[in-house]
């Protein structure tokens, strides 16, 4: 009690943060008992009857299960190879500008995209990529070529959909990487500067093992939802031809589950998926503490 007393301000931040997941991050698990059960609208949660492991059996001998998750294993390990860097790169870049006007100007622009909903988003990809009307079939024009319908080729997708992403969220995944690098002790800089360090030497050997602790953390959270991909910006661009390198298990729980109203199922899904998600932050953070001897990670 003396120590509530004495950080009543921080403890009361506190109880706000702790209700709001009590309600609407715990108390909504008993939920997740319907992957185990046979849930039925009219029964209700407790009235529908147990069916045991009966869904993930399914789901493991589904004819589409191995296809879903190579897509989804493919496109995320896409994403982790060139969109994860990308914020990071920018944010040494913009940490070496050294007009704060011209930082910010770039910064401002590279923020704006983050704003803009995946379905207008998708809509300008859409146009763009046109054969007909877009810029780059004209720019392909431009030198001869013959444009190609990016949309209607399914071994384009891939790329689609990681391009777009780092297009939408590069600036607003710097911010955190920025302010990390802000945090540099500037004396620090002072006397590699003295010692003859170059402005690339700096990077490698102050910069980048200075952030290093958040890179780690950030790596660790996003293997957390590999499983999972950005659903309404896949939902948004893919069609039938692409359906075969597209179709990922979110967009498949959207279709059995709310198009066919298997509830169950994809309940036993989500959770599979959250298992798989579980295990893969608490290697990645053995793995991250291993290797810089017990100094980053999340616990």
């Amino acid at each position: 009690m003396k120590t509530i007393r004495k950080h009543g301000e921080l403890m009361a931040l506190f109880l706000f943060a702790f209700i709001f997941f009590v309600i609407f991050k715990y108390g909504p698990l008993y939920g997740v008992i319907i992957a185990f059960k046979d849930f039925r609208v009219v029964d209700g949660i407790w009235g529908s009857p147990w069916v045991g492991f009966h869904h993930f059996q399914e789901l493991f001998h589904s004819s589409d299960f191995y296809r879903l998750l190579k897509n989804t294993l493919l496109l995320n390990m896409y994403q982790l190879i060139f969109a994860f860097p990308a914020p990071i790169i920018l944010a040494i870049l913009l940490n070496e500008v050294r007009s704060r006007g011209f930082q910010r100007f770039i910064q401002t622009t590279m923020y704006l995209p983050h704003f803009v909903s995946w379905v207008i988003m998708s809509g300008l990809l859409i146009y763009f990529l046109s054969p007909t009307t877009g810029v780059v079939a004209q720019i392909v024009g431009w030198f001869g070529m013959e444009p190609v319908f990016f949309m209607g080729k399914k071994e384009y997708f891939r790329s689609i959909i990681v391009g777009s992403s780092i297009l939408k969220d590069l600036g607003w995944g710097s911010i955190i990487y920025f302010a990390a690098l802000s945090g540099i002790n500037p004396e620090i800089q002072e006397s590699a500067i003295i010692d003859g360090a170059n402005r690339w030497q700096r990077i490698i050997r102050i910069n980048i093992p200075s952030i290093m602790p958040t890179i780690s953390i950030m790596f660790i959270l996003s293997l957390g939802g590999f499983l999972s991909a950005n659903f309404e910006q896949i939902i948004n661009l893919l069609n039938p031809v692409t359906f075969e390198t597209g179709d990922v298990i979110d967009t498949y729980v959207y279709r059995v589950g709310l198009q066919q109203f298997q509830y169950s199922y994809t309940a036993a899904i989500g959770l599979f998926k959250s298992f798989v998600g579980l295990l893969l932050i608490l290697g990645a953070n053995l793995t991250v503490r291993k290797m810089s001897q017990g100094e980053n990670g999340l616990w």
